[in-house]
Formats: C-alpha cells, sequence, structure tokens
C-alpha cells in the first residue's frame, strides 16, 4: 500500500503542471440539507478531470527515477487516455492508447488532439489484452488506468490538497472505478485526518468493488456495465486498488435514476459541467447524511467534465430539478 509520504512527493512531481483546483460550496443545497459540504472541483483541472494528476505524476516519476520510455501505452474508455496523451505529450515521448470503441466521442477525440495514437477496440477486455501485449516491447512502458502505486499516488493529491484548503472534515467521499482515487483519496484523508471517514461511491449497474469486498476477492463484471456514469465503467479493481479499498469505512451503490438527479442538480446550484461520474458521488453523501444525527462537514471530489452529446440528452431528458434535494 501507498503512503502519505508517496502522496506528498508526487504533490512535489506535479507541482506547476497540474491545476490547483478550487473547493467549491452551495450555500442553498447546505441550506437545504443542514450540513456543509464542500466539492473538490477537478472537472476544472487539466484535460477536463483528475486523472491528470495521475497520468503526469507517473510519468514524472519514470523520468525521475531514469526509466523514461521510448513509448508510452495505456489503456482507458475515457478519461486516463486524455490524461496520459496530455502528459506524455508534455515529456515528447510517443503514446498509443487502447480504448473500447464504446468510449464518449468526446474522449475519444480529445485523446487525439493531444497527439496520442487512439485503437479503438470492440469491447474493454480487447483494450486491455493489446496494451498488455504492446507493453512488451522493448522500450514500452505501461500505465494502467489505476492499478499502479504512482497513479494511485497522484490521484491522492486532489484530496491533499482539499484538506489542506478545508481542514476538520468529518467524512470524504470518492467514486469508485477501478479504485485508483478512492486509494489515493483514502491514504490521503487517514494521513492528514485520521477520525475522518472515508467512502467510496460507484453505480449499482457497476458494482464490481462492491460485490468483491462483499465477498473479501476481486469479482469481476461479466460483461460491459449499462451506466450513465462512463467514468466508473471498469470491469474489475486491481489487485493493488483492492488492498487499500477493504479499508474504506463503507462503500455506496447507486441507482441510475439518483445519478441523473444529482447530475441536475449539481450543475444547476454549482454552475459547472459534470460528468454523471462526478455527481453519482453526492447520492453517498446524501444516503450518510440520512444516519446522521449532528451538524457534518463533508468533502466530495467532482471528477470531471468531459460529456459528449448522447450523454447530454440523456441526463436532461427527465425533469428532475422538480424535487429539491431534502433530508
Amino acid at each position: 500500500m501507498i503512503s502519505l509520504n508517496d502522496i506528498e512527493k508526487a504533490c512535489g512531481r506535479i507541482e506547476g503542471q497540474v491545476k490547483r483546483t478550487p473547493v467549491l460550496s452551495s450555500q442553498l443545497l447546505n441550506k437545504w440539507l443542514g450540513h456543509d459540504v464542500f466539492f473538490k472541483a477537478e472537472c476544472l483541472q487539466k484535460i477536463g478531470a483528475f486523472k491528470a494528476r495521475g497520468g503526469c505524476n507517473t510519468i514524472s516519476w519514470l523520468i525521475e527515477t531514469g526509466q523514461k520510455p521510448k513509448r508510452i501505452v495505456a489503456n482507458s474508455s475515457g478519461n486516463h487516455a486524455q490524461a496520459i496523451a496530455w502528459a506524455a505529450n508534455r515529456y515528447h515521448i510517443p503514446a498509443t492508447i487502447y480504448m473500447p470503441d464504446y468510449s464518449s466521442k468526446v474522449k475519444i477525440e480529445a485523446t487525439k488532439s493531444y497527439g496520442a495514437e487512439v485503437v479503438l477496440c470492440e469491447t474493454r477486455d480487447l483494450a486491455d489484452a493489446k496494451v498488455k501485449k504492446a507493453s512488451e516491447e522493448e522500450g514500452t512502458y505501461w500505465i494502467p488506468p489505476f492499478n499502479h502505486e504512482q497513479v494511485i499516488a497522484g490521484q491522492g493529491t486532489a484530496m491533499y490538497e482539499a484538506l489542506q484548503d478545508v481542514p476538520k472534515i468529518d467524512a470524504v467521499f470518492a467514486p469508485c472505478g477501478g479504485g485508483g482515487l478512492v486509494s489515493g483519496t483514502l491514504v490521503a484523508t487517514k494521513g492528514m485526518s485520521p477520525k475522518s471517514k472515508v467512502f467510496g461511491v460507484e453505480p449499482l449497474n457497476a458494482n464490481d468493488a462492491a460485490e468483491s469486498l462483499r465477498k473479501n476477492s476481486i469479482q469481476r463484471l461479466a460483461s460491459k456495465p449499462k451506466t450513465l456514469a462512463d467514468g466508473v465503467m471498469t470491469m474489475a479493481v486491481g489487485d493493488i486498488t483492492f488492498e487499500h479499498l477493504k479499508h474504506l469505512d463503507g462503500m455506496y451503490e447507486i441507482t441510475e435514476d439518483r445519478i441523473v438527479y444529482w447530475t441536475q442538480w449539481l450543475t444547476h446550484l454549482l454552475k459547472l459541467h459534470l460528468e454523471p461520474t462526478s455527481a453519482m458521488t453526492m447520492e453517498g453523501v446524501f444516503q450518510w447524511l440520512k444516519t446522521q444525527k449532528s451538524k457534518k462537514r463533508i468533502m466530495m471530489v467532482l471528477t470531471g467534465g468531459n460529456i459528449d452529446n448522447a450523454t447530454q440528452k440523456a441526463i436532461w431528458e427527465d425533469d428532475f430539478l422538480i424535487e429539491t434535494p431534502r433530508l
């Protein structure tokens, strides 16, 4: 498992290369809920997502340790693809990204625009197989989307910053796909604020992490999950991230209607462009706050803001703003 020291080193590597994103809140939402909820706005990060942190830190670490590769390969359905393409371009290293062909068109085109070669595959499993084979070529380094110590350390810098800016937090929430962000969030939080609770949040339709924790072994989804939260459509968590996930205080599983509900409401209240994966986390916060008897201070990560037209239409097909969010 990584340590707080790993995250602190990552902060030093990426300083000046990624943004120190703001922590925001909504007075109206806090009034309605009776609690203080803070949002680390990684949707305003480079490439529009927190993934820039892990990608930048990993490549910087490779160079720092004398391992600069001739080529970088990665597998991703979206934001990690953009992050590696962007970070590799900064360090003048050619990159090839293997993506399932159902990935967001916006994310596919953005990855290409950062200079990477994009190879589209029929399934996520095929993309994973192709990147593994490509990584065996001499001079090639594979940066996976979550199951890598330096990727996790880089992602953890988001919460490290957030807790510096807003101390005395009772609970922290982050979305869980492969587990890289929530693992880094866990290490940063427990290292800086040991009494704070840390929760993961994932779609009920893609709940491999929750199933893995229940069965105490990594469980793999049988097929591509049907969820609007495309940022957490991984088929299974990694062996490295799973060891971190075991130390979480809980994992919330969110239905699709609640993912849409909070995407609409947080977009409206915060005036930000938010992916459903980001907003999904708020339902975990909402469910936890229902069980609390005293006023709490919550921090959650808004992971990204890259949405294609089809997803936008699905989000706004029905009007959920007629139902005010109250506990």
